[in-house]
């Protein structure tokens, strides 16, 4: 039996435009990450969603891999990247180069974090830019430069949103203030932290809208399957996951009721928030695509037509992916 149709379980929705998807992916560490992030590449790009966010470590620990799968999916997919960029520990200089490197490689698109503060309380790099607003404005000098070169056209600056009070900020309208300065900067849209009550997202829409935050807030979302990786999450962000569902996870039996168990709770999140009025969903898939699959199958997304000529790219860069 199919799944019920989202304009059936969401008659807000009815009149709305088609649903945003995107997923989120990290740089493989070993060949044989490489190989099966390859695989799970293929079956998100099945899916035709609009975007797929590339992260990297600490600092940019990691840059010269994640520029390098970036340049694999514009040149080898269907697949429109959006570039995280971090700006703790580095200078506008360096910074402008990165961007510059970015845009030369065909990207239209980049998330603009702060990053984490140095763990070991070293001082900061003299000059090196403090907050992600700044990382925006630096994006919008760099993009003013090449507009000739983009066509006038704009790179799309997406940044981060927090359902749940940041660690280091002193209260919850403190980030609402955060996010309203982000968007003053130059800000087109936002993802949001990760989430575990059905309520927590429409309680930020309530909260931003009011301050004046009027760029979509997409929500993040993550398939709630595994207790270590839940546990490590909260350790990493500081979000503690939901005691009932850690507890209905911990006495599941098999790994299949857990997955079962996990699912669900992740398809009512995306519902719960879908029903607020988010404008699509972004799947964050720790480069595994199975448990995102099932989750995106049960919510059964309006998606935007596509012409036939990129659906049938789609479907045959699928079939070389499986062969």
């Amino acid at each position: 039996m199919s799944p019920p149709s989202l304009i059936d379980t969401h008659p807000n929705l009815s009149d709305a435009a088609p649903v945003a998807l995107s997923y989120e992916l990290f740089p493989p560490r070993s060949p044989a990450a490489a190989e099966s992030l390859w695989t799970t590449i293929g079956e998100l790009e099945a899916t035709d969603p609009d975007y797929v966010s590339v992260t990297y470590g600490a600092s940019g620990s990691n840059r010269d891999t994640a520029v390098e799968l970036i340049n694999r999916l514009l040149l080898e997919t269907t697949l429109r990247p959006l570039a995280h960029l971090t700006c703790v520990g580095n200078t506008p200089e360096e910074l402008s180069e990165i961007i510059g490197e970015l845009l030369d490689v065909g990207v239209r698109g980049i998330l603009a974090l702060r990053g984490d503060r140095p763990k070991d309380g070293a001082a900061p790099v003299t000059g090196s830019l403090r907050y992600a607003q700044d990382l925006i404005e630096l994006i919008r000098r760099v993009e003013q430069r090449r507009s000739a070169l983009l066509c006038a056209g704009r790179v799309a600056v997406g940044v981060a949103a927090y359902p749940t009070r940041h660690p280091e900020s002193p209260t919850e309208a403190h980030d609402v203030e955060v996010l309203l300065a982000k968007q003053r900067s130059g800000a087109d849209f936002a993802i949001t932290q990760v989430f575990f009550h059905t309520e927590q997202f429409a309680d930020l829409i309530t909260r931003a809208r009011r301050a004046g935050v009027t760029i979509p807030i997409i929500p993040g979302v993550m398939p709630l399957t595994s207790v270590r990786r839940l546990n490590r999450l909260a350790e990493l962000t500081g979000v503690e996951p939901a005691p009932e569902l850690m507890a209905r996870l911990a006495a599941a039996d098999t790994d299949a009721e857990r997955r079962l168990i996990g699912v669900r709770a992740t398809v009512d999140l995306a519902n719960a928030a879908l029903d607020a009025g988010a404008p699509g969903i972004h799947l964050y898939t720790f480069n595994e695509h199975a448990c995102a699959l099932e989750v995106l199958d049960k919510l059964a997304l309006p998606r935007p037509a596509r012409p036939a000529s990129r659906l049938n790219a789609i479907a045959r860069r699928h079939q070389e992916m499986a062969s």
